[in-house]
């Protein structure tokens, strides 16, 4: 979405700019994106994470503890936290090492798929209401 905004000439810094203009800078983008288009509420990403933990329980404790250490980062350090490109560094942050990580949590594959498939989650519009 960013991208495709970007192409039309909106640049991140610019959308940013909305948020301070709509005290949303504890939101998401798509949040302030959703209230200029379709005057949705803004939420803060600490609420849409605690709205997410309901489905928690999808998962295996071991997954839960880590689901609930990348909800924490993604609410002080922003969305950019999901990008699958972080799972590495969150990985170690969280386990000191991807070794340790896989023992914990299985091997990559599963890793990939619990952080990604969770996000879901997030932006659920039954979680977002």
């Amino acid at each position: 979405m960013l991208e495709e905004l970007s192409e039309k000439g909106f640049t991140k810094q610019q959308l940013t700019e909305f948020q301070k203009l709509l005290n949303a800078e504890n939101s998401d983008l798509y949040d302030v994106l959703a209230y200029i288009a379709f005057n949705s509420n803004i939420l803060e990403r600490k609420d849409r994470a605690e709205r997410a933990k309901i489905y928690l329980n999808n998962y295996d404790l071991k997954q839960q503890e880590f689901l609930n250490f990348v909800l924490n980062q993604y609410v002080k350090q922003g969305v950019d936290e999901l990008d699958e490109t972080k799972i590495g560094d969150l990985l170690v942050l969280k386990y000191h090492a991807i070794a340790d990580a896989k023992k914990e949590l299985g091997d990559i594959a599963t890793i990939r798929n619990t952080f990604i498939g969770f996000q879901i989650y997030l932006y659920d519009k039954r979680v977002a209401i």
